[in-house]
């Protein structure tokens, strides 16, 4: 009795949390990272003489074994995103016993989606045109940078249906993987008995792929340091230069987004408190924020709408995939800033058509646009070109773009349990007083391994 009693005090005693352990990874990855750079600046190289080995700092240490780290860590992320939207939306499909709530469900997310990226990049745009970020810069034209061309709404809606599902489970097709899964489940659905044992099963994979979720989750602040520590060694505040102004701008919008726009949406649709959103997104959004990937985020994205939020499975498996797949605000505030940045930087005009044209497109845009970091810069190439800017402006950003996308992607997954918890509201689907406990859900970080696998002895 006494040793049940006094292990919790003692485990919490033991155990930081995932928040804490990566916020701990971030900041020496970040601190390693600059005192490497200070050690080899402008991209040289430190070699160091040991007996009979010249060892050098950058290919052993930071081409080598940070680099192997952090990307294993990646891949490993990767790796769940398929079998877990794919599995996860077909459990959340099959639940759906009224297969036309599933349209009504979708039409809500994609609207919610939709919408609050065009208020994203009409806001950017409105705040850069005040704040004038590349003004007084007169860049001629010179260098060429070739982008693919945008694609057509009508091309996106075709290219969401696969061809070979196989096919798009093997290129990470996250748009097609979500229509099969949506067609498989509703399959499953209508499928009587047989129906209801492959949904059994599909349950059990689920349970296995969450366990293993929470696995990887553990070893994220390991993964967390080495990602920084190696992106540090090239990135400094020297490297923002004139871009300065731009970089504040792009981080002021993105945060007043998150912290502003998202709350203001769930107040007035749900009558929810935004504060306890904004407390319940921290996990996830630090951890958008250190892989600056939101299909890597998934995952935690999940479990922080089921377990904390309180939205049913049927509605989050569901509206967190696709929300990581079409839902781009972060992205779309840095086209949009971007666009007016450029425009300044090469003194070209752009007219009220031209801006309405931006926003247009990348909203629509987005609806193809990869939850993968560095994306975005593709992205805004077609945008450019919407309006006949130089693309060769892109050049210009690059060297900062890496701490935007990781500041972006974390209001992307904001966005994405905003969305999930209004669509699970308006559907009956949602645990209020999951929401408003503080201290609700257990947690991956709060998961003890060893006292899980005693409990499974026994």
């Amino acid at each position: 009795m006494t040793s049940n009693s006094t292990s919790p005090i003692s485990h919490n005693k033991q155990k930081m949390s995932l928040t804490g352990r990566i916020v701990i990874g971030m900041i020496a990855g970040i601190l390693l990272g600059s005192l490497l750079q200070w050690l080899m600046p402008n991209g040289s190289d430190k070699v160091f003489n040991l007996y009979f080995f010249d060892v050098s700092l950058r290919s052993l240490f930071v081409d080598g074994f940070l680099e192997v780290i952090g990307q294993i860590f990646m891949a490993s992320l990767r790796m769940l995103v398929v079998p877990l939207v794919f599995v996860s939306l077909v459990c959340g499909v099959c639940s759906l016993k009224d297969t036309s709530k599933l349209g009504r469900i979708g039409g809500k997310a994609i609207a919610l989606y939709l919408a609050t990226t065009a208020i994203a990049i009409s806001f950017a745009i409105f705040v850069a045109l005040i704040i004038s970020p590349g003004e007084g810069v007169n860049m001629p034209t010179s260098s060429s940078f070739t982008s693919r061309e945008a694609p057509s709404l009508a091309q996106v809606i075709i290219q969401m249906f696969p061809t070979n599902p196989f096919a798009s489970f093997a290129q990470g097709n996250m748009l097609q993987v979500i229509v099969f899964a949506l067609l498989f489940g509703i399959a499953i659905a209508l499928s009587g008995k047989a129906g209801e044992r492959i949904a059994s099963l599909f349950e059990d994979l689920n349970e296995v792929i969450m366990r293993l979720v929470a696995i990887l989750m553990n070893i994220a602040p390991y993964g967390v340091f080495a990602l920084l520590a190696t992106l540090f060694t090239t990135v400094s505040l020297e490297t923002f230069g004139n871009l300065i102004v731009y970089f504040l701008v792009v981080f002021f919008v993105l945060l007043l987004h998150a912290t502003v726009t998202y709350p203001v949406i769930l107040k007035l649709l749900t009558g929810l408190n935004p504060v306890i959103f904004i407390k319940k997104m921290r996990d996830a959004a630090i951890f958008a924020f250190s892989t600056a990937s939101s299909n890597a985020t998934i995952p935690v994205t999940l479990e922080t709408a089921t377990r904390k939020m309180g939205v049913k499975n049927s509605i989050a498996s569901f509206t967190v995939p696709l929300g990581a797949t079409i839902n781009m605000d972060g992205t779309a505030i840095m086209q949009g800033v971007a666009t007016v940045f450029i425009a300044q930087v090469f003194s070209q005009d752009l007219t009220l058509a031209d801006y309405i044209t931006v926003v247009l497109t990348a909203t629509l845009a987005s609806i193809g646009t990869a939850g993968v970091p560095g994306v975005g810069l593709i992205m805004l190439a077609m945008v450019l070109e919407q309006v006949g800017l130089p693309v060769e402006g892109i050049a210009l950003i690059i060297g900062v773009d890496r701490l935007l996308d990781m500041t972006r992607t974390a209001v992307n997954v904001t966005g994405d349990s905003m969305v999930s918890i209004i669509v699970a509201k308006s559907e009956e689907q949602f645990d209020e007083s999951m929401y408003l406990d503080s201290q609700a859900g257990h947690t991956i970080e709060d998961i003890d391994f060893h006292h899980l696998n005693n409990e499974e002895s026994k």
